[in-house]
């Protein structure tokens, strides 16, 4: 057994070690090779953007090689206008820059002495300065050094020999303006290229893709990648859409202003809103420093901070949540990571290609199995569903976060629906652990204490039914794994709507029947049946030792808590010492979560009653509680709860 362990054990670390060689293999590949597979990354965005514009021309009837080529022409013909349109904006600015250094001189003149920040605005008119200095200098002008006279007396000094170049033929020159186009011309051909081919043969790649992802269900796998293709067109053409309207926007803000090269700023912001977080930001610098050289005032400043404060603020948590929801899936550290890596690797074009193709990866993730991880690493829905997370922090002893997670919870369902679909499934984690032998004792009380002060700092929530107000987020909502179905709700008693023998102060005793997590159990549903009227106490194992003496008066119900079904002997034993200490009370069996089956039990265990989750407890002891009236044949049928049906 031990070699078995250990040969598992050395295979993990193997695989482990396999891994990270594969990845960091993969990211160095990805960087060396960045040549070829930047213009793949942006032919497969491009492809998503374009692919629905080609389907609707073959809905026309037109042929598809037609189609393509012409979306493909469409849409890189708009690159280059744009593209000309930067050119033209930055030549017009190149020649206005001196006009605008002046004009900071004269603020910087009237704010000197008055203010600390003068000696910012002064390096950055220094800046404007330098910056049109080496726009307007013409190539052919060299620093000449002055000549230099022999004066009697004094030493001579060498004089500088300058080596000049003869002037470039008319094939140098050629070669010289071609040369910075090349690489930007070779890109956007590659680009064109594997756009075409991606358009024109998007079945056969989305065939071999299946082969890839496994293609022992076909159903499933067509369906998921049918999905994704379908939800990341959709997001793209919307952020596109989006982000063009929004750099329309601030460029006629900013020309109504009156900021030179507005045309110029309104493509630039358009561009890096797709870089998230920052690039409103970085796109609003410029802006705001030309708006301080142009206007000898402040007021085309204050306007422009306007103009951008205003616009981003209603676009990105107004207009963007009702288009495609509150986020793109990805996790705000999942999106910082991912604008770094891809930085690093790829540079400027990796930064805003960062939130793109992660969620690529992310969407892959969902739908295909072999790449979940991904979604893990980088998706937005929780790593850990509700019930890991309640066990995860008992297992810390930081109820914190559960009872934050719980009242989030409790907005929306009543607090019995909580105990049952995240605590009591919480604490079968811990049970299960325990049967492992993976949670000692010592931690086990401690999930024990903090699970019981949880459950005391929930005692002011309300177990009521009655219709709340709806999640804004469907998949935290769905993260539960159970339905519930729509019941009336329970009633709370009176003391005078009591039978007599539960008009004591604690008729129901909750009796742990394992250990502290049936304890933990037990104290939730001593709580809801308080909440219901009902008085009720919770005690250990040890209470049903014969030598704990334990007043049988006043004990109409005993509960007996079980999270480990699965020893029918040790509940059988449990329910004889119940039923000789307490011979008049009635034995309710609660086996927390168990499956149907365990209905059968009831009468072969002799209990009274059966209950698999603390709300059908709650029931049972309710019934039993208002059985004042009911025949003998009655009293000795045994309540089953529901779900057990």
């Amino acid at each position: 057994m031990f070699a078995i362990a250990r040969r598992d054990s050395d295979g993990r670390v193997v695989n482990g070690v396999a891994s990270v060689v594969l990845a960091a293999v993969l990211i160095g590949t990805i960087y060396v090779g960045r040549e070829v597979f930047v213009p793949i990354a942006l032919a497969i965005l491009l492809s998503f953007v374009l692919a629905p514009l080609v389907r609707i021309l073959e809905r026309w009837h037109l042929p598809r090689p037609i189609s393509v080529v012409g979306v493909v022409l469409l849409a890189f013909a708009s690159i280059f206008l744009i593209g000309g349109m930067i050119a033209a904006q930055v030549t017009q600015l190149a020649g206005d820059l001196p006009r605008y250094e002046l004009t900071m001189r004269e603020k910087i003149r009237s704010l000197r002495g008055a203010t600390a920040t003068s000696g910012t605005l002064e390096r950055a008119a220094d800046v404007l300065q330098d910056l049109g200095k080496e726009l307007d200098r013409p190539k052919d002008m060299i620093p000449r050094s002055p000549i230099q006279t022999s004066v009697p007396g004094q030493e001579a000094k060498p004089i500088p020999v300058e080596v000049r170049q003869p002037p470039p033929s008319a094939l140098e020159s050629i070669a010289a303006l071609i040369a910075p186009l090349l690489h930007p011309l070779t890109t956007t051909g590659l680009v064109a290229i594997f756009v075409v081919f991606i358009l024109l043969q998007r079945e056969e790649l989305r065939n071999r893709l299946i082969k890839l992802a496994g293609s022992h269900d076909l159903q499933k796998t067509t369906a998921a990648l049918d999905d994704a293709a379908g939800r990341l067109s959709r997001l793209f053409l919307t952020q596109l859409a989006l982000n063009s309207a929004f750099g329309m926007v601030i460029g006629t803000g900013l020309w109504l202003i009156g900021i030179p090269s507005a045309a110029l700023w309104g493509i630039l912001a358009a561009i890096l809103r797709f870089v998230p977080y920052i690039g409103a930001l970085i796109s609003a610098v410029f802006p705001l420093v030309l708006a301080a050289a142009v206007d000898p005032g402040w007021t085309t400043l204050l306007w422009t901070a306007t103009l951008f404060l205003s616009v981003e603020p209603i676009v990105g948590h107004v207009i963007e949540p009702m288009l495609y929801g509150h986020s793109t899936g990805l996790s705000p550290i999942a999106v910082v990571l991912s604008a770094t890596f891809w930085t690093s690797l790829w540079g400027p074009i990796g930064l805003v290609l960062a939130t793109p193709l992660t969620i690529c990866l992310v969407v892959l993730g969902r739908h295909v199995e072999r790449l979940q991880f991904l979604d893990v690493m980088f998706g937005d829905r929780p790593a850990l569903s509700p019930p890991e997370i309640f066990y995860q922090r008992m297992l810390a002893g930081d109820p914190t976060e559960a009872l934050e997670k719980a009242e989030e919870f409790l907005k929306e369902r009543p607090l019995s629906t909580y105990y049952d679909d995240v605590a009591l499934k919480g604490l079968k984690l811990a049970a299960a652990d325990v049967a492992r032998g993976s949670l000692d004792a010592a931690r086990t009380e401690k999930i024990k204490a903090v699970t019981k002060e949880l459950v005391d700092d929930l005692d002011d929530q309300d177990d009521s039914t009655e219709p709340r107000a709806k999640t804004q987020d469907a998949e935290a909502a769905a993260a539960v794994d159970t339905v519930v179905e729509e019941s009336p709700d329970l009633p709370v008693l009176k003391q005078e709507e009591l039978a007599l023998e539960w008009q004591a102060d604690k008729p129901v005793l909750c009796i742990a029947g394992r250990g502290p997590l049936d304890e933990a159990a037990g104290a939730m549903l001593a709580q809801l049946l308080e909440k219901r009227g009902i008085g009720a106490r919770i005690e250990g194992t040890a209470a049903l030792s014969m030598s704990n003496v334990v007043p049988a008066d006043g004990v109409a119900m005993v509960c007996l808590s079980y999270l480990d079904t699965t020893s029918s002997a040790h509940m059988r034993y449990m329910i004889r010492r119940a039923r000789r200490k307490w011979p008049d009370a009635r034995i309710l069996l609660g086996c927390w979560l168990a499956d149907g089956n365990a209905a059968s039990l009831v009468a072969t265990l002799k209990a009274d009653a059966m209950a698999l989750t603390l709300r059908d407890a709650v029931k049972s002891c309710l019934a039993a509680a208002q059985g004042a009236g009911a025949t003998a044949e009655q009293e000795r049928l045994p309540v089953v709860a529901a779900s057990a049906a």
